[in-house]
């Protein structure tokens, strides 16, 4: 049978003006075959015509993507979707994205229902809006992988990236990776694709509320599970990052008028929200400048010096 959204291997059963007419290899007429007889077809030669009760199924592969010189019973390497009017058709372009697998693809328009992304071939990809993991924008480029519809159509969904992604990345602790944001969770924090192929988390007490689904940015390997799965920071090793930190709390006390109204000892929540900091990069940041003479720490009181 057809298959939908895969490569497959197709003979050549008839020719027409419109193109080549396409079906498994099973359908080639041989000699002495009962149940079929042959026609000339529009080039001159045979074509099989199917006399059983039920006639192959075939698919269309328009002229325009015929290879030179293909004859009857040729065997074409072909994708199969539906076009512009919901019929299978054969194509030997070949898409970004088959059955099974995953793709950043870019988004080129975003209309009431949904989006339409560029996969390569002549009808674009529709992404349904229930299929996305975040608002997406034209240019913007997101993991998508393929699904066939309650209506059999070739649909693209930002969902379910997590299972495909790859656990065997080549990078180890305080490697500087690139990885694509795919999905956003409350309590986990940010799913990331690094290099769009291997699995990876920001944990959710990093600052993320600048970030969007698709965005690529560079990371920090800060470890890798049991799993194979690597753990991000936007953060540099610790002993890099004390100056940077430093010097954004200097800032954030000058803007509290040389007192920091509050300390190490307050929760890591409130922390989070003033400072960006983990309560920990907040200590470490504190007792760096307190060393430099920068900061003192009176009557539970940060003030600059």
């Amino acid at each position: 049978m057809l298959r939908l959204g895969e490569y497959q291997k197709l003979t050549v059963i008839q020719k027409t003006p419109h193109g080549v007419y396409l079906a498994e290899q099973k359908y080639r007429e041989k000699d002495g075959n009962p149940g079929r007889t042959s026609e000339r077809g529009v080039s001159g030669k045979a074509s099989v015509k199917d006399v059983s009760e039920k006639a192959p199924e075939k698919v269309l592969l328009p002229a325009s993507q015929v290879p030179e010189g293909t004859e009857l019973f040729d065997e074409v390497f072909v994708f199969v979707y539906r076009d512009s009017e919901d019929r299978p058709v054969a194509t030997v372009n070949r898409p970004a994205l088959t059955m099974g697998g995953f793709a950043a693809l870019e988004v080129k328009e975003v209309t009431k229902i949904g989006a339409f992304l560029d996969w390569g071939l002549e009808k674009d990809l529709f992404l349904p809006y229930k299929e996305m993991s975040g608002d997406v924008r034209p240019g913007d480029k997101v993991l998508v992988r393929l699904y066939l519809d309650k209506s059999k159509r070739l649909c693209g969904s930002m969902k379910g990236i997590y299972d495909l992604l790859s656990t065997r990345a080549p990078y180890d602790r305080d490697d500087e990776v690139q990885g694509r944001i795919y999905e956003f969770s409350r309590d986990f924090g940010v799913f990331v694709a690094v290099d769009d192929k291997f699995s990876a988390m920001l944990p959710a007490h990093e600052k993320t509320s600048s970030m969007k689904v698709g965005q690529v940015l560079t990371f920090r390997v800060t470890g890798k599970k049991e799993d194979g799965k690597l753990d991000l920071s936007l953060r540099k090793a610790a002993h890099l990052q004390l100056d940077e930190d430093g010097e954004a709390l200097l800032l954030l006390i000058e803007e509290y008028g040389g007192v920091l109204p509050f300390t190490e000892k307050a929760s890591p929540e409130v922390i989070q929200r003033e400072t960006g900091l983990s309560k920990a990069a907040f200590k470490r940041a504190i007792g760096h400048l307190y060393k430099e003479r920068k900061i003192t720490i009176d009557d539970g009181k940060i003030r600059l010096v």
